[in-house]
C-alpha cells in the first residue's frame, strides 16, 4: 500500500479540514505536526511514496530530495513554492503537484489590515500591558492613519484589496511596481509614483509582490533610508524581499516600525533579533492561514493525491517527470 505524508499540520486541524476517505481507500495516510529538521525530517519520510507539503513551510532542497529514494510525488499548496527545488524532482521523476490560487485573498489583505491598525495603534503592548496588570502607563500615543499616505508596493489582487482598505480609512494611497501603469494604478485608486518617492513620502508602506529573482531584495537600505522616521513598513508577502540585514539595522536605530508576517527563515529561530525588538509586531506567517482557505487548500490536496494514485495526476507543475503511461488531466 502507498505511503501518504501530510506536512506542517501545525495547527492539528488537516485532518478535520477536508476529506481524506478518498486517500485512505488508495494509501495510509499520516500526519505530522511538528516542525522536522533536516535529519529528522528525512528519517520520518523514509518509506513514504506522497509528500504534501503545506505551503513553503517546509524545504526540499536538492540534497533532501536526493535522501528521499522513494518520494513519487510531492504536492503543494498554493500556485508556486520557492522552497522545492522542482529541477530537482524533475531530475528524480519525482512529480509536483499545486493546489492553484486560492480562490480569495480577503485572508492575507485582512491580517495586513490588522497589522497595520496593531502597529499604529501600540495594540500588542497595550494588551500585554492590561494582563501585567498595568493600564496606559508606558504606552506611548498612537497615530490616526486618516489624511496619511499609505505606499503600495505591488498592486495586484491583495495590492488592490489593500487600497480599498486605504481609501477606506481616509488614506492617500499611492504605488509602485516594476510594470505598474498609472492607469492601472489610477484602477485601482491609487496614484502611481516612482519607487524612491512612495518610500519617501509614506506614513506606512505595504509589500505585495511576488518572490522572484527581480523582486528579492526589492526592499533594501536605501528604499528604507529613505522612509520617514517612526513610518511603518508591513510585509505580509515574502520575507526575502525585504533585505533583513538592512531591515534589523534600521529598526535598531529605531527609525522604523515593522510589521511583519514572513521571514526569510521560518519558522522563526528562537534567537532571531526580530523577536527582541520593541518597535515591532510579529505574526507567524497567518496571512493564508484561515478556516475557509485551508479547506480549499486541503480539498484539493486530497484531489491531488488520489489522481496521482488512480494515474491521471491533475495540477503537475513538471510534466517532463510523468511517464509514459501517465495522462495529465
Amino acid at each position: 500500500m502507498q505511503k501518504v505524508a501530510v506536512l506542517d499540520d501545525w495547527q492539528s486541524k488537516a485532518e478535520q479540514l477536508a476529506d481524506w476517505s478518498g486517500v485512505r481507500q488508495r494509501a495510509e495516510l499520516v500526519f505530522f505536526r511538528e516542525y522536522l529538521e533536516d535529519g529528522a525530517l528525512v528519517r520520518a519520510l523514509a518509506g513514504f511514496d506522497v509528500v504534501l507539503a503545506m505551503r513553503e513551510r517546509t524545504r526540499f532542497t536538492a540534497d533532501r530530495i536526493a535522501r528521499l529514494p522513494d518520494l513519487r510525488l510531492l504536492t503543494f499548496t498554493g500556485a508556486r513554492n520557492a522552497s522545492i527545488d522542482i529541477a530537482a524532482c524533475t531530475a528524480r521523476r519525482i512529480v509536483v503537484c499545486n493546489t492553484g490560487g486560492t480562490g480569495s485573498s480577503s485572508g492575507t489583505a485582512e491580517l495586513t489590515l490588522g497589522l497595520i491598525l496593531a502597529a499604529a495603534r501600540h495594540i500588542p503592548k497595550a494588551d500585554a500591558r492590561m494582563r501585567e496588570g498595568g493600564f496606559q502607563d508606558a504606552i506611548l500615543p498612537g497615530i490616526e492613519l486618516q489624511g496619511r499616505t499609505f505606499g503600495l508596493v505591488g498592486l495586484g489582487k491583495i495590492g488592490s484589496t489593500m487600497a480599498r482598505y486605504g481609501q477606506a480609512l481616509g488614506m492617500n494611497v499611492i504605488a509602485w511596481s516594476q510594470n505598474l501603469t498609472a492607469e492601472r494604478a489610477a484602477e485601482a485608486g491609487a496614484r502611481r509614483v516612482e519607487k524612491a518617492e512612495l518610500f519617501a513620502s509614506s506614513d506606512v508602506v505595504s509589500v505585495h509582490l511576488v518572490l522572484s529573482d527581480r523582486t528579492k531584495g526589492i526592499v533594501d537600505a536605501e528604499a528604507m533610508g529613505r522612509m520617514r522616521r517612526g513610518a511603518i513598513l508591513v510585509n505580509t508577502s515574502r520575507g526575502p524581499l525585504v533585505d533583513s540585514n538592512a531591515l534589523c539595522a534600521a529598526l535598531q536605530a529605531r527609525r522604523i516600525i515593522a510589521a511583519l508576517d514572513v521571514y526569510d527563515q521560518e519558522p522563526l529561530p528562537r534567537d532571531h533579533p526580530l523577536r527582541r525588538l520593541p518597535n515591532t509586531v510579529l505574526t507567524p506567517h497567518l496571512g493564508y492561514v484561515t478556516e475557509e482557505n485551508m479547506r480549499d487548500l486541503y480539498a484539493r490536496s486530497a484531489e491531488n493525491i488520489v489522481a496521482w494514485i488512480d494515474g491521471q495526476p491533475i495540477r503537475v507543475v513538471n510534466p517532463e517527470a510523468l511517464g509514459e503511461s501517465e495522462c495529465v488531466r
